[in-house]
Parts: structure tokens; sequence; C-alpha cells
């Protein structure tokens, strides 16, 4: 990413760069959003796991994942977002989940007191 003022050799206009620092505060808003959401999600996949650990359920319920993808999917096409992409994001999350799945059955089978990465 550049930080320069030039366009094309010249100036930026300051009502162009005005309207491109509100959207990028906009964006950066958006992230953070992104990333409490993602913490929130975490702290309630973290009790599935521990729930899943306590009655020895498996760490991963690949009916659920291809039921949670399809709705993704749907709720993308909505949105106007590429809904292979909303997939991708989708799985990479579910991949993180059944690792702390994994992590904590083994903790729980181990007897350790580790509950976060």
């Amino acid at each position: 990413m550049t930080t320069s003022n030039d366009a094309a050799g010249g100036q930026v206009d300051p009502a162009v760069r005005e309207e491109l620092a509100r959207l990028r505060d906009s964006i950066d808003n958006i992230d953070a959003a992104v990333v409490h959401m993602l913490a929130e999600r975490f702290k309630c996949t973290q009790q599935v796991g521990h729930l899943k650990a306590a009655h020895q359920l498996p760490p991963a319920d690949p009916a659920r994942e291809a039921r949670q993808i399809e709705r993704l999917r749907g709720l993308a096409e909505s949105a106007k977002l590429d809904p292979a992409f909303a997939e991708k994001f989708l799985n990479f999350i579910i991949a993180e989940v059944i690792r702390h799945h994994e992590r904590i059955a083994d903790d729980a089978v181990n007897g350790s007191a580790r509950t976060a990465d």
C-alpha cells in the first residue's frame, strides 16, 4: 500500500483524500467488528468443545458443517457476496474450531487444564 499524495505525477485532490480517509475509517471499523464477532464465535465454540469432550462426542460433525456451509452460501448470495469466498472463509473457521475441539478433547483425556491456544 502506498501513502504517496501523488496520482499520476500530480497532487491528489483534497476531497478525494478526504473521501478515501472516510472509506478507510469505515473499513477499519468493520474489521474491528469482524474480529470481535469472531472472538465471540470462538468463545461459543470453545464451550461446544468442552461439552463434546465431557460427553465423548467427536470433535467434528460433518453433517452440521455441510448444513452450515449451505446456509452461509445462501446468506452470501443474499448479501451479494461471492458464495465461494464465503465457503472458503467458513471452511477456514471450521478447521480452526475442529483443531480447538481436538485439543480440548485431548486435554480432557490427559487431564490437562489448558482451554485456549
